[in-house]
């Protein structure tokens, strides 16, 4: 914001002399009738014409002279835009989004900071040029797949819905319940929470019930099960029961279930999954396995794609599927 409209106890003030001048490079004295100041003390010269036609706030600025200059001739005013005025944004910041107004090109975002501060800006001046081009090269693999629940939460924060249901669906790698993501939670609107959670904790119950499915997992959910390859020998089911439970924590520490069901590696090759895959019959003369190991994954692996159908009407939109 503008010096004139705030004051901030906290900001240092600026007083540098003449021959401690520091301007940008990109935005020099030259001819411009307009200086910005930000934090670090570099000045902007910039084209209040320039920052009148894209800024809403600063069209409104210019129609109400300073109280000081109400007397004053309006040809005479000019001299007035000339003095810095302090932009309490830091360089990083002041220099993307002038340069977003200006039409001059910027390099790829380094982080989702330096483009949630420009949007930030962008919405306090009210700029949609801006916002419009942060909104078309935000949403990228580089960013989504780190951290897709502050994406999501600009997305609503703008009411980009597309944007917001692919986001939608890239936080199911993610533990909403983990206390890392409550300053995230903290800004999205109960209602958006909602959606989230709804989808997280449906992946997860649709999960246990697919799991727990004597038509699915007959060998082990069907009480009594017999050995396949006797047909008489009650088997004890306790090493899938206590697999089962690893694939559960699983989902519900990552609902995107794409750590579950790989034939090697991961949980296939857990402790637990390993007690599966060496349970035998104990009659003698028979020894036969319990459980298929390849069988058993590939229908785990079936339960997983079967969630998606929870997610049909908000599929990702952008780059490749996680899944």
């Amino acid at each position: 914001m503008l010096k004139s409209q705030l004051q901030r106890e906290t900001i240092p003030q600026f007083c540098p002399s003449l021959a401690e001048e520091k301007w940008h490079p990109l935005f020099p004295k030259n001819d411009t009738d307009m200086t910005l100041r930000s934090l670090e003390g570099t000045l902007y010269g910039v084209s209040s014409l320039t920052l009148r036609k894209t800024c809403g706030f600063f069209a409104t600025l210019f129609t109400l002279p300073p109280p000081h200059l109400s007397e004053t001739p309006e040809h005479l005013r000019t001299d007035e835009l000339r003095e810095p005025l302090d932009v309490y944004e830091s360089d990083t910041v002041l220099s993307l989004i002038l340069s977003l107004l200006c039409g001059l090109p910027i390099p790829p975002w380094g982080s989702i900071n330096h483009a949630e501060s420009v949007l930030n800006l962008a919405e306090k001046w009210d700029a949609p040029d801006p916002i419009s081009t942060i909104r078309s090269t935000l949403f990228t693999i580089q960013f989504y797949t780190s951290d897709p629940l502050r994406l999501y939460a600009i997305a609503r924060h703008f009411d980009w819905h597309n944007e917001a249901g692919a986001m939608r669906i890239h936080t199911l790698a993610l533990n909403l319940r983990d206390p890392v993501h409550s300053d995230i939670l903290a800004r999205i609107s109960s209602k958006h929470i909602s959606s989230l959670l709804d989808l997280h904790q449906g992946r997860k119950e649709t999960f246990k019930k697919l799991l727990n499915s004597p038509e699915r997992f007959t060998t082990g959910n069907r009480e009594p099960s017999y050995c396949t390859r006797c047909g008489t020998t009650k088997i004890d089911n306790s090493t899938w029961h206590a697999y089962k439970k690893v694939l559960l924590a699983e989902i519900e520490r990552r609902p995107l279930g794409d750590t579950i069901g790989l034939l090697y590696g991961g949980l296939s090759d857990c402790a637990e999954a390993r007690a599966c895959w060496e349970a035998r019959c104990n009659k003698k003369g028979c020894g036969g396995l319990c459980y298929d190991r390849c069988t058993t994954l590939k229908q785990i692996r079936n339960c997983v794609s079967s969630l998606w159908t929870l997610v049909e009407d908000s599929r990702a939109v952008f780059g490749p599927a996680m899944y």
